[in-house]
């Protein structure tokens, strides 16, 4: 009976907590996605010996090589670079459209809904190798431009910075759109109109009253579509071919190719460093949002 007793504190404190009910998917996650990242610490830490492999020392020198290297350097900031680009258009372009989505109340709405969400059901290798058609030097576009009289020479759309750009940004706009739906879903009609009933243009509405509530949504948004991008392989690989490098797509051939583990899970040990340090941040700029209301 005294251990049944002992329990009931441990027991009452994690159903009061709530972690009684995330238990099971915390144990998941641990499982899944910690555990794989804490056994490449150790790799991490260890330098690679050409025609060997691991070797046995301990050393930071893959983190410092990494942090050091102009080369590295540039592939890291290139990378953020593009995940930052690939946020404002997927912004630009989707909180108009999620707007007009979660304001509209045409019967056509459900059907709109399903053309955002249709490349989603697509696979990724098909949307890609669709953008290599149209961005190819002899592809649908530099065709079209050619034959319009508009450019005599075909511009080099794909295998750089451009090619990513569009082909991620496309990727990833559903994302961004469908956040901000339910964000703006959420604002209630009643401020917009009263803000309307005191003498507030439709413009003044929009700027001073459902974009600053929105907010919370397009931060989240961002992070999100920014994670992903900066964390994608398989469009990066096709449409930046084996030249254009990004951090993924350089930890995938350290892996793979060259076969250095140790640099490689540094690498990756940085990615995601960078990753969390944002998530940290976006989640106090959240907070600091909703209390400033």
């Amino acid at each position: 009976m005294s251990d049944v007793a002992a329990m009931r504190g441990p027991i009452r404190w994690l159903d009061r907590s709530g972690l009684g009910l995330l238990s099971p998917a915390l144990l998941v996650l641990l499982a899944v996605f910690v555990a794989p990242l804490l056994f490449l610490v150790p790799t991490s830490l260890h330098p690679y010996v050409p025609g060997q492999g691991i070797g046995p020392e301990w050393t930071l020198k893959n983190y410092t090589d990494i942090l050091g290297d102009a080369f590295y350097l540039q592939i890291i900031g290139r990378t953020l670079a593009l995940g930052l680009i690939v946020v404002a258009a997927t912004l630009v372009i989707g909180y108009p459209l999620a707007y007009f989505l979660a304001r509209t109340r045409s019967p056509l709405r459900p059907w709109l809904i399903i053309l955002v969400v249709f490349p989603l059901l697509l696979n990724l290798v098909v949307r890609s190798f669709g953008w290599i058609v149209l961005l190819a030097n002899r592809g649908l576009i530099n065709d079209w431009l050619i034959s319009a009289g508009m450019i005599d020479k075909p511009i080099k759309l794909l295998f750089n910075f451009t090619g990513l750009l569009i082909g991620l940004s496309h990727i990833f706009l559903p994302f961004m759109v469908l956040v901000l739906i339910g964000t703006i879903q959420n604002i209630p009609r009643d401020v917009e109109n009263a803000a309307l009933t005191l003498g507030a243009t439709r413009r003044e509405v929009f700027t001073k009253v459902t974009l600053p509530l929105s907010l919370p949504g397009v931060l989240s948004g961002s992070i999100l579509v920014f994670v992903l991008t900066i964390s994608a392989l398989v469009t990066p690989r096709l449409l930046g071919g084996p030249t254009y490098q990004v951090m993924s797509t350089l930890i995938f051939d350290e892996f793979l190719k060259i076969l250095n583990w140790p640099r490689g899970a540094a690498m990756a040990f940085i990615l995601t460093a960078i990753v969390l340090l944002l998530v940290w941040a976006s989640g106090k700029l959240t907070a600091y949002l909703a209390t400033s209301r």
